[in-house]
């Protein structure tokens, strides 16, 4: 298989995943009264080979471009990749000291996480040169954006609302899964006014009321990445990324040989499915 072959394969596929995302929400919108929050099941619809030692700790596509956050002390980077073809375009490397973690785009700025540093690392979109740094209290794990304020966990059930101007934190939700608080949240995307997080080292993806804080449905993705591509260095399930060209969905793992295009199935297709072996062959 080619490095992005059946990725984005016809207007069809777009408009089915498309319509898959608001039947999501559709669902999601319904009494909190009814029983626990859906779990969706997926289908890889396609896939993109990436570096394997890249310890992926962020994700985002922009414009084309699949921008990703690596991990772990004098190997952390900045690295933009091509995402038609997978092709490296450029990026640059931490300093030794930090670790790096999530990371967003936002008005035209990159921020990048670093993990007990607390760090923040801006970075101009189009030539990815430092612009400035800032901090936040506590650890830095995942960050996205809403369009108006910087999102960021830190490693427990909380996350904290913040302004990109005054650097300073206007607001912070407590992560409620069935009544229990749900810590370890990672990674980070916002997807159609909700905020997804990997679940750190689960194989688990969880949907985020941003007013309240309460999960409204998580995507269990067990068995995505085939025990026949694991190595001794594979880590956990880590990266979300919406593509906004075609609302397709990736996700990957840290150490992982691939990022994986799905798409969600509903809790109705996953239980008819059950009864039928998963071929793991992908």
């Amino acid at each position: 298989m080619t490095a992005l072959s059946a990725s984005v394969r016809s207007l069809r596929t777009r408009i089915k995943t498309s319509a898959l995302i608001v039947s999501v929400f559709a669902a999601l919108s319904a009494p909190a009264a009814q029983a626990d929050a859906p779990v969706f099941s997926y289908k890889v619809t396609g896939k993109l080979q990436q570096p394997r030692e890249n310890f992926v700790q962020g994700l985002q596509i922009i414009d084309g471009q699949l921008y990703v956050s690596t991990g772990n002390y004098g190997q952390s980077k900045l690295l933009r990749y091509r995402l038609s073809d997978g092709q490296f375009l450029d990026g640059r490397s931490l300093d030794e000291r930090l670790f790096g973690e999530g990371l967003t785009l936002f008005d035209d700025k990159i921020y990048q996480l670093t993990w007990k540093s607390g760090l923040v690392l801006v970075y101009d979109k189009t030539t990815l040169d430092g612009l400035e740094y800032f901090r936040v209290p506590g650890q830095g794990w995942g960050i996205t954006n809403n369009g108006k304020d910087l999102i960021y966990s830190d490693g427990s059930h909380r996350l904290h609302f913040l302004s990109p101007q005054s650097k300073s934190i206007s607001r912070t939700i407590e992560v409620m899964e069935n009544g229990r608080p749900l810590s370890h949240l990672n990674e980070l995307e916002w997807i159609e006014g909700q905020i997804w997080a990997n679940v750190w080292q689960s194989d688990r993806i969880v949907m985020i009321d941003p007013d309240t804080g309460t999960v409204t449905a998580s995507i269990d993705l067990k068995g995505l990445l085939p025990a026949s591509e694991r190595q001794s260095s594979t880590d956990v399930l880590n990266g979300i990324a919406l593509n906004p060209d075609d609302k397709s969905i990736w996700v990957t793992g840290k150490r992982w040989p691939w990022l994986y295009q799905i798409e969600l199935q509903a809790p109705a297709e996953t239980d008819k499915q059950s009864e039928a072996p998963r071929d793991d062959s992908r």
